[in-house]
């Protein structure tokens, strides 16, 4: 359906017309590069262009009194003298003549999105406006922010469509407080934010900024923070809260719609975040938001200081909303020691309002966010030291690298009488196997044994891969006989040579799985209802859900808290999907786990599966095309075996795979 692009030149027109050290990065020309680098990329003709609008005054008392609306309103008649003298009732803003008009074009280009979004004309899309909006309050200006576009675009989403529930993800380094006091009382609304913190000694310096902020009376559990209290975070502590803490609350909530409160100054090089993640890490964070609520995703940008940073990171999202396949994040250490206690903090914190985090261990003996940082100032420096030189390249990043389409994003292997599903190639084009490769799949099909047209499926097969690793196709669709010996000829035949690492997804009963590699080229992930105390081999993990692939919420917990941080540390060039036959997973299921995969090795994903299971062909190919999931709705409550097993399973697995550490 596409990705809506909404911009307006206007909202350059405004900027500090006097001194002011706290606003004086605030400046227009954030806005123009953020566009300037769309256009320069061909990105901006890919979107659909919506015009802004103005929110009407009723759109701005869905969130703001009326006592403040018309006290912004005389701004522009205003002398110098007056603005100066206005802006002093707030904190950390400005105000100008053309700032009204401005910020009733920002909240009204974000009500354009949510139209175009809930009406099916565009999938997804983003915003460039200016001024933010998150820090603005019910009655006051704050933090260059005057209206608060995203908490009012929630509430017009949810009075004009009839939304049930809205989860707003913050990713701005700032904690959007605006966003928080609106909603705290809310649970329609799921506020999450991770922001800079320091132990309340970064701006805005509140206490309920904190982890143990979690909302109140009925809006209990709805509010998320997770503080940041050291400077110098990676892309791996910002994916190890996404899979550790948001992920499993978004996937229980189930929203109906996501709104992005997109600030970039949580890119490396900004002066006000301080932080050292790439701007590529935010294709994988959109990503991983773009299955819930159907793939009904409004981005809206917020911060972002950093000119260079910021152009790259709203160009790293827009490619992402539209389906451009991911970069490969390299080298994850996992979280830092900081980052892992903010985390547990708020695993703890939400324990008791959401089945899927009812295992999250206590807090830190020590209360980690609220401690005096005077009462041990040393160990804290040495802290700020040694996160510091995580940093090791400073403000010096490499240029995100191309992400590249390939011609096909989809094509299958299948047996002559299948119907090809709408959207794949048919690929029917082979060369002929070495005479060894033949001799070795005679052997391992010795039950059934190949004859021409079963080494002419192989021969595509080997064909297929060879051009996902040359990145001509994107991913593919294999129908085979016999899914487990296919599965060991692709693994073990015809990848060893053309790619270095491969990821095996293994949904449902197999055995012998732990034998396919102990040297690391081969790492197996495998769900199903076998129980496997015993870990032989670092690179075969098997997963036991009491009820098996057919329990949804088991299974969806196994694939957040261990399938994706163990992908993302794993890196790899290849993604073998491979479903058994008999699994039980829901198709739903089955489509968000193919949807998630194609943010590793990017998108070269290859799904497996036996002739009998065409059922499930369309919807495979549904989410090979890039369609988001249908929603998992009526999550049941896990069964607490599968919780305790899996904790003890990320035990035994955290000491070689720091991605799945959630305690310090």
């Amino acid at each position: 359906m596409g990705t809506a692009l909404l911009y307006d030149e206007e909202m350059t027109k405004y900027k500090l017309l006097w001194v002011d050290p706290a606003c004086k990065i605030e400046v227009p020309e954030r806005l123009i590069v953020s566009y300037e680098a769309l256009v320069r990329s061909g990105l901006s003709d890919r979107c659909i262009s919506i015009p802004a609008r103005e929110a009407s005054d009723s759109e701005i008392l869905l969130v703001h009194s009326e006592l403040y609306l018309e006290a912004v309103k005389k701004t522009p008649y205003m002398t110098l003298e007056d603005l100066k003298e206005f802006t002093l009732q707030f904190g950390d803003v400005y105000f100008h003549p053309n700032i009204y008009h401005c910020a009733k074009l920002a909240s009204g280009s974000a009500l354009q999105l949510v139209d175009s979004v809930m009406t099916g004309k565009v999938r997804n899309g983003i915003a460039l406006v200016r001024p933010p909006g998150h820090h603005s309050m019910h009655g006051a200006a704050n933090g260059f922010c005057v209206f608060n576009n995203v908490a009012i675009a929630a509430r017009y989403a949810k009075q004009k469509y009839g939304v049930k529930r809205v989860l707003i993800v913050d990713w701005d380094i700032h904690h959007g407080q605006g966003v928080q006091y609106c909603f705290e009382d809310d649970p329609s609304v799921l506020y999450f934010s991770w922001h800079r913190y320091e132990h309340q000694n970064f701006w805005p310096n509140l206490r309920e900024s904190d982890y143990d902020s979690v909302g109140k009376e009925s809006g209990a559990g709805f509010n998320i923070n997770v503080p940041w209290n050291n400077v110098g975070m990676e892309n791996s502590d910002y994916l190890s809260v996404f899979c550790h803490v948001l992920l499993p609350v978004a996937y229980e909530f189930c929203p109906d719609l996501v709104l992005v409160c997109a600030g970039f100054d949580s890119a490396i090089g900004d002066p006000e975040g301080e932080m050292c993640a790439t701007p590529d890490i935010f294709a994988h964070l959109t990503h991983l938001l773009m299955n819930l609520a159907g793939g009904k995703l409004c981005a809206v940008l917020e911060g972002g200081y950093n000119l260079t940073s910021l152009a790259q990171s709203v160009c790293q999202t827009v490619q992402t909303l539209l389906g451009d396949p991911l970069p490969q994040l390299a080298n994850l250490r996992g979280p830092c020691k900081s980052a892992i206690e903010s985390l547990q903090c708020a695993r703890s914190a939400h324990r008791r309002y959401w089945s899927f985090l009812k295992h999250a261990a206590d807090p830190p003996m020590t209360d980690i966010s609220t401690k005096h940082v005077k009462s041990a100032m040393e160990e804290e420096e040495k802290t700020e030291m040694a996160e510091e030189e995580r940093c090791t390249e400073g403000k010096v990043w490499p240029e995100p690298p191309e992400r590249l389409c390939p011609p096909v994003c989809s094509a299958s292997v299948l047996p002559d009488d299948v119907a090809c599903p709408d959207g794949l190639k048919r690929l029917s084009s082979s060369k002929d196997l070495e005479p060894l490769l033949v001799s070795k799949l005679k052997n391992r099909f010795r039950t059934a044994a190949v004859d021409g047209d079963g080494v002419t499926t192989f021969s595509r097969l080997y064909t297929l891969i060879e051009k996902l690793v040359v990145n001509e196709i994107r991913n593919g669709l294999v129908l085979v006989p016999d899914v487990a010996a296919a599965m060991m000829c692709v693994v073990q035949d015809l990848t060893s040579d053309l790619v270095k690492r491969v990821l095996v997804v293994c949904v449902g009963k197999e055995k012998e799985l732990d034998y396919i590699t102990t040297d690391g080229k081969v790492l197996v992930v495998q769900i199903s209802s076998e129980d496997s105390e015993e870990q032989r081999s670092k690179y075969y993990i098997p997963v036991c859900l009491k009820k098996g692939c057919s329990d949804t919420s088991g299974f969806i917990q196994a694939v957040l808290g261990l399938l994706l941080p163990l992908g993302y540390e794993y890196n790899p060039d290849l993604v073998l999907l491979v479903r058994m036959p008999g699994s039980g997973v829901v198709d739903s299921m089955w489509q968000q786990l193919i949807g998630l995969l194609q943010g590793f090795a990017k998108g070269h994903t290859l799904v497996l599966m036996q002739v009998n299971e065409k059922a499930c062909m369309g919807s495979t190919a549904s989410a090979l095309l890039g369609h988001p999931a249908p929603p998992l709705q009526d999550l049941q409550t896990p069964f607490p075996e599968d919780g305790d097993a899996l904790e003890r399973l990320r035990e035994r697995l955290q000491a070689d795979w720091k991605m799945l550490q959630t305690t310090s």
